[in-house]
């Protein structure tokens, strides 16, 4: 289960899970597409027909405020949409 961190469960790929079949993770960096998809396959027990990746870098911000200057940044993930085969889903909210 290192493979696959945590589902996404935005607007957005909700959306994609009801019309086209698709769902999203955030994954490990260094996993690639096969990992992903026996990870997939092997946790939710669902046929996986195509994994798309994607690598978001991290973003830097500056603030000024009273105090002074503040800077942060997000931390860097890599995201993964599954696509799944017809008639297979994931439930997210009642998979206990």
């Amino acid at each position: 289960m290192s493979t696959i961190i945590k589902p996404i469960i935005t607007e957005k790929i909700t959306k994609d899970g009801e019309l086209y079949n698709r769902f999203g993770f955030v994954v490990a960096k260094k996993a690639n597409k096969v990992e992903i998809k026996k990870a997939v396959e092997k946790a939710y027990g669902v046929s996986v027909l195509d994994v798309n990746t994607m690598i978001y870098r991290a973003d830097r911000s500056t603030k000024y405020t009273k105090s002074g200057m503040i800077t942060g940044k997000t931390s860097a993930y890599k995201k993964a949409i599954v696509t799944l085969k017809e008639g297979d889903s994931i439930d997210f909210y009642n998979n206990i």
